[in-house]
């Protein structure tokens, strides 16, 4: 594979729109992203595969695109279970099994969403759970809609200060129902897709995952980690590259891009074209090409 410049091909795995909860909607997410340059881009929205259609519809010329999701899950090996996330690349959206457990899993998010709003007003705080589902557009609700409430009230001046453990980040923080991390590979690879980690030692955001588990998924069918990441220090992103490389996965990188929610600009981190490649291979889904 050659860039259009031919140049090494920048390829990011990792990008969300509004279809969840991103700032840029699935077509200018894709024209963004041949503004910076890239030349692959993964459009992985929080458990939706919302995006898909109107992204490949305003595909500009020379830019892929490979159509995912980012699965909510959780893995209950310790108590309270540990939430993760699981990245899933070209796989059947019409797989029912898979769909159905994704609308739960939206529901879910949903009643979360709308259980924290009730928290926070009962202790006086004025946001309204109305006009946070007309901000999500019909996206998939997550607490980046929630942290914006916050902001537009005056009591947060960021998303980084609202996900803080004054807010969202542990007083405001609740569980929700997420899909068991085994299940959710084995979802994945039934629906011809490709299951990748991650974030999976983004120590930053809270608790991670032993070792030890991530070599019983990769048993289960798991094909690779994300290492390259901002919310992984370099030490980090060495320890995945190394687990990676014992196991037999791929390695992705990428910018996990939501427009103004978060600073990182598209393309910050990219992917290899041999990850992406094998990737390619195995999924069942086709990339779409502009």
């Amino acid at each position: 594979m050659t860039s259009r410049t031919g140049a090494a091909p920048r390829i990011d795995l990792h990008t969300h729109s509004t279809a969840s909860d991103g700032t840029l909607t699935p077509t200018e997410l894709v024209r963004a992203a041949a503004t910076a340059g890239l030349d692959v881009l993964a459009i992985t929205d929080h458990d939706t595969t919302a995006g898909w259609a109107p992204a490949v519809a305003a595909l500009p010329p020379g830019l892929r695109l490979i159509r995912g999701a980012e699965l909510s899950c959780r893995w209950s090996g310790t108590r309270p279970a540990v939430p993760l996330h699981l990245l899933a690349y070209l796989f059947d959206p019409d797989h029912q099994e898979l769909v159905a457990e994704l609308a739960r899993v939206r529901a879910a998010r949903e009643d979360r969403g709308e259980r924290i709003v009730a928290l926070l007003r009962a202790d006086g705080i004025d946001v309204s759970w109305p006009e946070i589902l007309a901000g999500a557009d019909g996206g998939t609700v997550g607490r980046p809609h929630l942290a914006q409430a916050l902001i537009r009230a005056g009591l947060v001046r960021s998303t980084s200060e609202a996900f803080g453990s004054d807010w969202l980040g542990e007083r405001y923080r609740l569980p929700k129902d997420d899909i068991d991390v085994f299940q959710a590979v084995r979802l994945v690879r039934s629906a011809g897709g490709v299951p990748v980690f991650a974030h999976p030692r983004a120590t930053r955001r809270g608790r991670v995952v032993p070792d030890e588990l991530i070599g019983e998924l990769a048993a289960a069918g798991l094909a690779g980690l994300e290492a390259d990441h901002e919310d992984h220090s370099p030490a980090e992103r060495a320890h995945v590259r190394a687990l990676a490389a014992d196991l037999g996965l791929l390695v992705t990188g990428s910018s996990d891009f939501h427009g103004t929610h978060k600073t990182v600009q598209l393309g910050a981190f990219t992917t290899g074209v041999e990850a992406y490649e094998r990737i390619v291979a195995e999924g069942v889904t086709e990339v779409a090409s502009g």
